[in-house]
């Protein structure tokens, strides 16, 4: 990949967000970076940033999805259930070791496409299995982590089929600066600015102590009422890991959130964009609660896909997360579907099948109701129509959000 001058400076300063604002990377600090192959020149303007924050250590790993629908294809059966232990735990040995993590995703939806779906699940649920021990450890931020992004052509030909194949590259790039305000005078000021912003909504809800939200789509299907477990606390904005190193986990992130009751949850939601999972396009998505679980569930497209993730364990038919997004936040004013939940779920108001994050549980994940499951998976259901009330135990309502916007905010 050639970079412009232009591209370059921005890519610069891009990558230096992720490490001082995204993993607040510590002079002395070691870091673990991934990304697939296709995105080494970012790969090294990361590092660099690291380096210059004062980094004794960075660790790159890169993968290929190629290679994953190759295993998914011609591997054996045993093949698809298999993954070494030692991978697991050298990751826990990292996250021991004060190790930080900067992972770039970008989405090529055509290298999965075809793939048989009884495969794709055994060989996700195997990667969840061992992944698990992992993801409870980061989701507890024994370690600081921070997702970024990387345009290639594969994804770019996907967000932008309106324009010649040559500008859909540096489109995407400029979105994904936009979002991230890479492209800002002073990107650092304009993140602490953005954290304060969203850091006092999300401390607000958490002096409101609502039993539940209720979603209602004056213009759609949705009416789902969210129970939240027991002692729920509101996430958003920023982290701060158990040694006490501020983290923004997500960039971009426009998103305040918290943790469902797994037995309170009734009603229908419907998908506002489509999901990216398992390296397929699930559309229209159509999903009834009961008592907390999936009882209905339907989608136009992909499917066998979306009822296999329900599947995965008893879990995967509950929610883990629920979370308020402001239908003008800076993703949702490009315009754009990204089909990469990073992007789209910072557009749109949205729930999660599967696990309760640690960090939205105040007490025991079973004594306050929190879920748990193979599964993290969000979908989104905002839409500009989108009215949200917090409900009180006693029933008492009070409005949080009108039209898809912040009502609340200025209180």
């Amino acid at each position: 990949m050639t970079l412009s001058a232009d591209l370059d400076h921005l890519l610069t300063r891009y990558a230096e967000l992720l490490v001082r604002i995204g993993v607040n990377l510590q002079p002395g600090g070691k870091l673990l970076l991934s990304a697939p192959l296709e995105a080494a020149a970012v790969v090294r303007k990361v590092a660099s940033a690291a380096w210059d924050a004062g980094a004794v250590e960075v660790d790159v790993r890169f993968s290929d999805p190629h290679l994953a629908r190759l295993r998914i294809d011609q591997a054996p059966v045993a093949a698809l259930g298999y993954a070494p232990d030692w991978a697991m735990t050298e990751r826990l040995h990292m996250i021991a070791d004060g190790y930080s993590f900067v992972s770039l995703v970008g989405e090529d939806h055509a290298i999965m496409q075809g793939a048989n779906p009884d495969r794709v699940a055994q060989y996700a649920k195997t990667r969840g299995l061992v992944n698990k021990p992992i993801s409870e450890k980061m989701m507890a931020f024994e370690a600081a982590w921070s997702l970024g992004a990387f345009a290639f052509q594969g994804w770019a030909d996907k967000v932008y089929p309106d324009l010649r194949a040559a500008e859909r590259v540096p489109a995407l790039w400029k979105d994904i600066f936009a979002v991230t305000r890479a492209d800002q005078p002073d990107p650092v000021a304009a993140w602490e600015a953005h954290i304060g912003q969203l850091g006092a909504v999300r401390d607000y809800l958490n002096t409101r102590h609502f039993a539940a939200v209720h979603f209602k789509d004056a213009a759609g299907d949705t009416d789902l009422m969210v129970g939240l477990a027991d002692g729920h606390i509101w996430g958003g904005a920023e982290d701060r890991t158990a040694s006490g190193i501020r983290v923004v986990p997500n960039m971009p992130t426009d998103e305040v959130f918290t943790a469902p009751h797994r037995e309170r949850v009734d009603g229908v939601a419907v998908a506002s964009k489509p999901l990216v999972v398992r390296g397929e396009v699930v559309e229209g998505i159509r999903v009834r609660f009961a008592g907390g679980q999936v009882v209905e569930a339907s989608a136009s497209k992909g499917e066998a896909t979306f009822l296999k993730l329900l599947d995965t364990d008893e879990g995967a038919r509950h929610l883990g997360e629920v979370a308020l997004v402001s239908a003008s936040a800076p993703v949702a004013a490009t315009g754009r579907l990204f089909y990469n939940t990073l992007f789209d779920e910072n557009a749109a108001s949205h729930i999660a099948l599967g696990r309760a994050y640690e960090l939205n549980l105040s007490a025991d994940r079973a004594q306050s109701g929190g879920n748990d499951s193979l599964i993290h998976v969000d979908w989104m259901i905002g839409t500009p129509t989108m009215q949200v009330d917090g409900v009180t135990a006693d029933g008492r309502r009070e409005v949080l959000m009108r039209g898809g916007e912040w009502v609340m905010k200025a209180r």
